[in-house]
């Protein structure tokens, strides 16, 4: 279920348009299990993902006057530790990806699909955070793109990373949902364990999340029949729309 997270930062209007493409296997996949696939945080092409900006890093190194001489070198090795414990932390979360959008992108049917055959899910903000009903934590917000060479974020909560981005993804307009699996043990975390192997799917209610269906404006007339098609076969009635980014202008 959706719950509430001072770091994730929310969209002015909840009623904002939310997209997410995928290929017609995927949709019909979706539609079948009713269930949301969240990548593991490190399976993501993108390898800053979940990392920290230069500027906290170099933090980590300025020892704090009131740290006495003596215990500089337990600070220092403290902050290594933490890095290391830092790495590991995107094996232990999961993320579902939207693109906030009052429009459909062309440049996301590009980005997000590898045919023709592509499907686009659109909804609200506020729509898919309603739609959650797993019983898991699933926070959800919008992503804020920044500089990594330059800005820094808010060190003291472990989801800091995961709700920001280099400026060179800032087309993505993100907004993203993320649960985390700690690796709990009798004594703390235990990095040995696998919580998520790739991914994880959560339950969310489809009639309550889905407001209609895209077809990608590449895709063949008949492929707009054959979505129709599944979306009753599962007693559903979503409106199927084939999209018109490819009609030619007129002069």
């Amino acid at each position: 279920m959706y719950t509430a997270h001072p770091v994730f930062v929310q969209p002015e209007n909840e009623e904002v348009r939310v997209w997410r493409y995928m290929d017609f296997t995927k949709f019909v996949s979706l539609i079948d299990s009713r269930r949301l696939y969240f990548t593991r945080a490190d399976k993501f092409d993108d390898p800053f993902e979940g990392s920290w900006p230069k500027m906290n890093i170099i933090a980590r190194q300025n020892i704090p006057p009131e740290i006495p001489a003596e215990a500089h070198e337990n600070f220092r090795r403290a902050m290594k530790g933490m890095s290391e414990w830092n790495k590991n932390l995107p094996r232990f979360t999961a993320i579902n990806c939207w693109h906030m959008n009052d429009h459909e992108s062309a440049a996301m049917w590009k980005l997000y699909l590898k045919s023709e055959e592509g499907i686009a899910i659109q909804s609200t903000y506020r729509k898919l955070r309603d739609a959650i009903t797993a019983e898991d934590d699933v926070y959800l917000g919008v992503v804020k793109y920044i500089d990594y060479e330059s800005e820094w974020v808010d060190a003291k909560n472990l989801f800091s990373p995961f709700v920001h981005k280099r400026k060179s993804f800032e087309h993505e307009r993100e907004v993203r949902a993320v649960i985390s699996k700690w690796p709990t043990g009798e004594t703390g975390f235990d990095f040995t364990q696998e919580t998520i192997e790739h991914g994880i799917n959560l339950r969310v209610d489809l009639e309550r999340l889905i407001d209609n269906i895209y077809v990608a404006p590449s895709a063949p007339n008949w492929l707009s029949g054959l979505v129709t098609a599944v979306v009753q076969r599962y007693g559903y009635s979503f409106s199927v729309v084939h999209s018109r980014l490819n009609e030619q202008p007129m002069f």
